[in-house]
């Protein structure tokens, strides 16, 4: 068997955590700091403090998957409950209609549950809106601090 050079294992982690930004469930920002991680501890290189810089970007990628969506359903008003509900609807879905059925369960979702709630259409759409935004936007995020983690490490690794 033929070993495995590391900073292939690590530029091919760097790069599945870009594409990851746009797979629900899949968290991006932890495919970066493993690349990261990994490359440092085999080889000693980046300098430490490189490291860390580029070990808290992917951190802040975790933070924005982990709280953007739902923290866009709550500014746009959506309960706590709601919130919970459209999470779970959104996972679900993701089984019948892949990536689509997360946008459509958790803006599906949060618009009946506000409607029921309010009995308000119009903020039934104003929350599910802002939260499908959100979602999508949480994607845009993950991609472009993913994208810096990547671009970080080979100008640290390359120059």
């Amino acid at each position: 068997m033929l070993p495995v050079d590391p900073l292939y294992v690590a530029i091919v982690l760097l790069v599945a955590a870009v594409v990851a930004s746009f797979v629900p469930f899949v968290p991006g920002g932890a495919l970066s700091v493993a690349g990261v991680g990994y490359y440092w501890y085999a080889t000693g290189e980046p300098n430490l403090f490189v490291v860390a810089l580029l070990v808290s970007v992917g951190l802040l990628t975790l933070a924005v998957d982990w709280l953007a969506g739902a923290l866009s359903a709550r500014y746009g008003g959506a309960s706590l409950r709601t919130t919970a509900i459209a999470a779970v609807a959104g996972f679900l879905l993701l089984f019948v209609l892949g990536p689509l059925g997360v946008v459509v369960g958790v803006g599906g979702t949060v618009f009946v549950a506000e409607y029921y709630r309010h009995g308000d259409v119009e903020r039934g759409l104003r929350t599910a809106a802002y939260a499908t935004v959100g979602m999508l936007a949480s994607s845009v995020m993950q991609a472009l601090l993913s994208g810096v983690v990547l671009v970080g490490f080979l100008i640290a690794v390359f120059v």
